[in-house]
């Protein structure tokens, strides 16, 4: 692990902005910026910035590109936390599935904010509108366009924001990068960006559920110190009933109890808390990745860990699966009375090397 540490001493005060902020070109030009050297597995940087005479120069940083996901399904989210309204492109659905917004606003619901009071206060609708690729009913195989518009925009809650940096967020990231950021709730770092990927998923989970029969639910598995242990929930036969039925959206009803009441704790604090989501897909095609940068499992973590605040991805036995043998660890497979190939065990999480294979 990294630690990284700033100490900024600017001549002007907090309250005024300077008329020029130092970009990767002044870098090169040496434009008053002192880093110290790396010592051992920390990383301690002593940054002193001096006002630059305004002169005028070229931005060396090309606009952002990452705001794509995927090959043949593809998904292009849009839009800022603060600002008109939030979205995603899909391109590459095929044409004749039936859909209409109400498919996707049953997932929106489950993800729009002030739902209850462990979740943010801030209140949506999150109300989405097909604009385009969708005609009859149907899709016609066509780029679909979904935007959802923003109506609790509360700017000015963020005005401090403008004068100083939130720590662990991405105000710093962003502003170093580009020179400029968005400062009413994170612009594209807020997890409001979420909302077109849910409306995304809706789809490819429809389209999945009619090709192959497969089914994805997700569950709140831990929350700060109250987990949910291993052998509680029956992965072969959970419900997605099971995990609505509390506002934690944890399957064991005591376990949410528990979770819920360290939220409140914290929450009274005015502190927050971590979690972890354990996600199973059943009845999976097998043969779906490709080697070698292109293996499923690698697909999956970069989806899951470009959502805000993600810092960890296990797969199967995840990180405990290193303190076993080879042989303790090997799912053994064997032919069971249909003829199909199977694994005793699942310890790969589904996945043999870039392929799935699914335990059923």
């Amino acid at each position: 692990m990294m630690k990284a540490a700033a100490i900024v001493q600017s001549p002007w005060s907090l309250n005024q902005k300077p008329s020029h902020y130092p970009y990767k070109s002044d870098l090169v030009d040496g434009g008053g910026f002192n880093l110290s050297t790396f010592k051992g597995s920390s990383i301690k940087i002593q940054t002193t910035i001096f006002p630059l005479q305004k002169q005028p120069h070229k931005l060396e940083v090309r606009a952002s590109i990452g705001n794509t996901f995927g090959n043949l399904f593809r998904v292009t989210t849009f839009g800022e936390s603060h600002g008109g309204g939030v979205g995603c492109i899909i391109d590459g659905c095929p044409p004749r599935l039936p859909l209409s917004e109400s498919d996707m606003q049953v997932e929106l619901d489950r993800r729009r904010p002030g739902q209850s009071r462990i979740t943010t206060p801030r209140k949506e609708s999150d109300t989405c509108k097909i604009l385009s690729g969708v005609g009859q009913g149907s899709t016609l195989g066509t780029p679909i366009a979904v935007s959802v518009p923003n109506t609790d925009q509360r700017g000015n809650d963020y005005s401090e924001m403008a004068l100083a940096y939130r720590p662990s967020h991405a105000d710093a990231t962003y502003d170093f990068k580009y020179g400029v950021r968005a400062v009413e709730g994170g612009g594209r770092s807020s997890a409001r960006e979420t909302i077109g990927r849910v409306a995304a998923g809706a789809v490819a989970k429809k389209l999945l559920k009619i090709q192959s029969a497969t089914e994805v639910l997700a569950y709140v598995s831990r929350v700060h110190g109250v987990e949910l242990p291993d052998d509680v929930v029956d992965h072969e036969k959970l419900t997605i009933e099971q995990i609505e039925s509390n506002i934690v959206r944890c399957p064991d009803p005591v376990i949410a109890e528990e979770m819920i009441k360290a939220i409140d704790m914290v929450r009274l604090r005015g502190d927050s808390v971590g979690g972890v989501i354990t996600c199973i897909a059943r009845n999976v095609p097998r043969g779906l990745g490709s080697p070698v940068f292109d293996k499923l499992e690698a697909e999956l973590a970069k989806g899951l860990m470009s959502l805000p605040a993600t810092k960890g991805f296990e797969i199967g036995s995840g990180f405990s699966g290193s303190k076993m043998t080879g042989s303790e660890h090997n799912d053994e497979f064997y032919i069971d009375d249909s003829g199909n190939v199977r694994t005793r065990t699942n310890r790969s999480g589904g996945i043999q090397v870039e392929y799935p294979m699914v335990k059923l």
